[in-house]
């Protein structure tokens, strides 16, 4: 099967972030298919473009580890506001042109809701090649936005409300990240049979043999979080959380990443000595990173948004690590709350996580070591990539089938 995945935001792994279709494309390419993934070379934290395109040209193609990446060549933008929208438009309206590139014919396209724009330009070039449509809901647009304060009535969240539900049903079959996003889906009408739940994952090669970061203090007990520093993170309540500890000398938190709210964050805790920054890492340098930490931890924000669960890759990776979790959010279908790999917190609440942190700092190293051992069983058996790249395997097998029935 000739497969091609368009994800504006798609990384490799020398990339810093997530890198779900490099993951799930290097699995289906060692099972003898071929595997294109059209992404922009601008990265959507750094906002820096990492690609050198031919003179002229809009277009790079490269080859990874088997999968072939076409790079498409945006215009620069910062923050959340017009300028990434243009983007996002100016991402879409090329992918008119791939059929121009010389690429394999595909026999079945992929779009992922990183944006609903990138899903409609997967959807047309579906239609051109005449070939199944998969869409991947990662993020329910417009609700998000609904549901992070914007109203119902701007210009931007009606236009996406029209497109939901025009992508819902033209869809072959839909894949969704979130465990209980069917339920959103369901209220347009949606068959249920035409929704697959197919969670985020981890290649868990890496964590066999991590390696060493030296990026923590080895006397310190170290607390990480590594990942995204934007609204939805809620790392100002762990900052709040890590000042309330600071008279511990031993516990220190580290916070690894960038975002739009980096700037804000490190302004905040500049008076704070038990907290410290470091620029983004690679996604191939994360397991290190990872090894060195005592307590990993995330944090979503208390939005209703999360009614219908997450799938967020640090949380695989952190459990592949082996590491104990401290999770504050409110959502269902918990990976380290079902492992008993951690400890799970009301969100918002900065002394909710402080006597979170200060449990586990009271533990033994073997009991914590315990916890790690059943992240690890965990995630082995729900959430290896082989596993999420079998399921996303039946899913084109099945849109494949579905639309040449009809």
């Amino acid at each position: 099967m000739t497969v091609l995945i368009v994800n504006h935001y798609a990384l490799t792994p020398e990339q810093s972030g997530g890198t779900r279709h490099y993951d799930i494309a290097r699995e289906l390419v060692q099972r003898g298919h071929d595997v294109t993934i059209v992404a922009a070379g601008r990265h959507y934290a750094t906002y820096e473009d990492e690609k050198r395109y031919p003179d002229g040209e809009d277009f790079l193609i490269e080859t990874v580890e088997g999968i072939r990446f076409v790079w498409v060549k945006t215009a620069p933008y910062r923050g959340n506001g017009i300028g990434r929208v243009r983007n996002m438009l100016e991402f879409t309206w090329k992918l008119r042109r791939l059929p121009k590139l010389g690429l394999p014919a595909p026999d079945v396209v992929v779009g992922s809701s990183v944006h609903l724009f990138a899903v409609y330009g997967a959807y047309r070039l579906a239609k051109r090649y005449r070939v199944p449509f998969v869409m991947e809901v990662r993020d329910i647009w417009p609700q998000t936005l609904i549901d992070m304060g914007i109203s119902k009535r701007h210009p931007f969240v009606l236009l996406l409300g029209r497109l939901e539900p025009f992508l819902y049903r033209k869809a072959d079959r839909i894949v969704t990240l979130l465990p209980k996003a069917a339920e959103h889906i369901e209220s347009f009408g949606i068959a249920p049979q035409k929704i697959r739940w197919v969670s985020n994952g981890v290649d868990l090669s890496p964590y066999a043999h991590p390696g060493e970061s030296h990026r923590l203090d080895p006397s310190k007990f170290n607390v990480l979080y590594a990942g995204s520093m934007g609204q939805a993170n809620g790392l100002e309540v762990l900052i709040e959380a890590a000042r309330r500890l600071s008279g511990i000398s031993e516990i220190h938190v580290t916070l690894v990443g960038s975002g739009p709210h980096d700037a804000a964050l490190r302004k905040q805790a500049s008076p704070i000595p038990n907290v410290t920054f470091l620029s983004p890492v690679k996604k191939e340098q994360v397991p290190a990173l990872l090894a060195e930490a005592d307590v990993l931890y995330v944090g979503l924000r208390d939005l209703p948004l999360y009614r219908f669960g997450m799938s967020m890759n640090k949380v695989f990776d952190y459990m592949a690590a082996g590491k104990p979790v401290v999770f504050a959010a409110n959502v269902p279908e918990n990976p380290v709350e079902k492992a008993k790999s951690g400890l799970i917190v009301a969100p918002d609440d900065p002394d909710a996580i402080a006597n979170a942190l200060q449990t586990l700092y009271n533990y033994t190293p073997q009991e914590r070591s315990a916890m790690g051992e059943r992240a690890k069983r965990y995630v082995r058996t729900h959430f290896g990539m082989d596993v999420i790249a079998s399921a996303f395997e039946t899913v084109l097998k099945e849109a494949e089938y579905e639309h040449k029935k009809n």
